[in-house]
């Protein structure tokens, strides 16, 4: 087998491939294009929510509260 003759076939199937994505892509560029702003706005829309130091402080308290709550209530039904 003459191995340039492969290689031609195997870089002819790798264009189709090529040519066959970059139509897909154009197409989803277009539906993006089409709805025009939602699609920026839906990908803006979740943005990282950060607490402060504090705020983290008091959902930690406040979970250690209810989980000492729990232990007491199963500490008291063992006995």
């Amino acid at each position: 087998m003459n191995i340039l003759a492969v290689i031609k076939r195997e870089e002819r199937k790798l264009e189709e491939q090529l040519g066959k994505l970059q139509q897909q892509l154009n197409g989803v560029k277009a539906a993006a294009k089409a709805l025009g702003h939602s699609t920026n706005h839906e990908l803006n829309e979740f943005k990282e929510r950060l607490l402060s130091a504090a705020g983290r402080k008091k959902i930690s308290e406040a979970a250690k509260k209810r989980w000492a709550r729990v232990r007491a209530q199963a500490k008291k039904a063992m006995n």
